[in-house]
This record gives C-alpha cells, structure tokens and sequence, in this order.
C-alpha cells in the first residue's frame, strides 16, 4: 500500500469559503496576511497536530451556532485522519460549554457529511455460524 501523502490544501482558502475567494479579489495583500495568520494557528506547525487543532477549531464553531464553518473544518479534519466517531466525540465535547446549540449544529453537520457519502460505509458484522441441520438431544 503506497505511503499516505500530506493533502495540499489552498493556501489562501483551505475550507473552501466562496466569499473569502471573493475578498480576496478585493484586497490580495489582506487575504496573504490571513493566509500566513492561518497557517500559523492551523497548520502544520506546533505541538498539536492538524487534526486536533481542526477539533478544537469544530467546537467553537458548533458552540456560536456557525454549521456552514463547523462542516469546513470537519473536512478539513477529516483530510488529516479524523473519523466520525471521532468529530461526534469533539461536538459532545463542546456541548458541554456550549449547550444545545453546539449539540445540534455540530450533529447537523455531521449528519449532512454522512448522507453525502463522506465516510465508509460500516463494515458488515461477521458471520455467525449456522446451527442448521444439526439435531439436538431433548
């Protein structure tokens, strides 16, 4: 199996955001400096990985009710090995500051990656073996 390679993200807009491409437009040398700001916080560098900084980054969104932004990161995460269970994990998480918001805004989100195919299907449990055929004393 061939050696997992590191995505490569739009520097200037890795969470896809059309209005962001759009400012951009507007003032390139403002979208740079929030470019470099980003990488800082969420890039690669640090003793955090990508990962969990994406995690933390999904529970504060969740928290101020920002679905549109909680799905991006979960992308996001989810392009740095994060699961499913693992995003649930980090909305539970935040519901616990964050309260009913972050709870549903955080579970619509995940629930529109899901039915959009974002992850594997689960696996089918194994076969139990058959006690067809085989009589039984009584």
């Amino acid at each position: 199996m061939p050696a997992k390679t590191k995505p490569q993200p739009d520097v200037n807009n890795p969470y896809g955001y059309s209005e962001m491409d759009w400012a951009a437009q507007l003032d390139p040398a403002y979208a740079a400096a929030r470019a470099e700001v980003r990488r800082l916080r969420v890039g690669e560098e640090g003793t955090l990985s990508v990962k969990v900084k994406e995690l933390v980054v999904i529970g504060v969104l969740a928290s101020r009710g920002l679905q549109y932004g909680v799905a991006a990161h979960m992308r996001r995460a989810m392009e740095y090995g994060a699961t499913k269970e693992e995003l649930f994990e980090a909305i539970k998480a935040a519901a616990v500051p964050g309260g009913g918001v972050a709870y549903s805004v955080g579970v619509r989100a995940l629930q529109d990656l899901d039915q959009d195919g974002a992850f594997p299907p689960p696996s089918p449990p194994p076969p139990t073996p058959s006690r067809r055929g085989k009589a039984t004393k009584r």
